[in-house]
């Protein structure tokens, strides 16, 4: 596997991480239960992460891959959740996305697409925009 990537932030974001580490959902939390301490094939994922003007639920440097859960946050959000997507995407920043309620309903599904993912992760491509978006998972 590759080096990890800097990638730099807006310190002026940390509060807010911190606040949302601390008020996490449910689904939320019920994933970060199963990635943390790398139970991932070994990979680190870091949960609330900052990166350029976003924090991302959960981000593997490695991997450079995010895990968002999309819940009722993210409605009538939808021209800025793909604006921030392909922004990232634009850092080299692939994406899986889930339901808020498809975690919380098949953890077991959700981790299963996680596996298969980091199981079948390849070098991102010069375009990265041509990756990432597995929302229909």
């Amino acid at each position: 596997m590759k080096n990890k990537t800097i990638l730099k932030y807006k310190p002026e974001l940390v509060p807010l991480a911190r606040k949302l580490r601390n008020n996490q959902t449910y689904s939320e939390r019920l994933l970060w239960k199963h990635l943390k301490s790398k139970q991932i094939r070994g990979f680190d994922f870091d949960r609330q992460k900052q990166i350029d003007n976003y924090i991302l639920d959960f981000f593997c440097n490695e991997l450079m891959l995010a895990i968002e859960i999309d819940g009722e946050s993210h409605n009538d959000k939808e021209k800025y959740d793909h604006d921030r997507q392909k922004r990232l995407e634009s850092l080299g920043i692939l994406f899986l996305r889930f339901d808020g309620l498809q975690v919380i309903n098949n953890i077991n599904g959700v981790l299963q697409v996680i596996y298969d993912w980091v199981d079948n992760y390849k070098e991102p491509t010069p375009n990265p925009s041509q990756e990432g978006n597995l929302s229909n998972h």
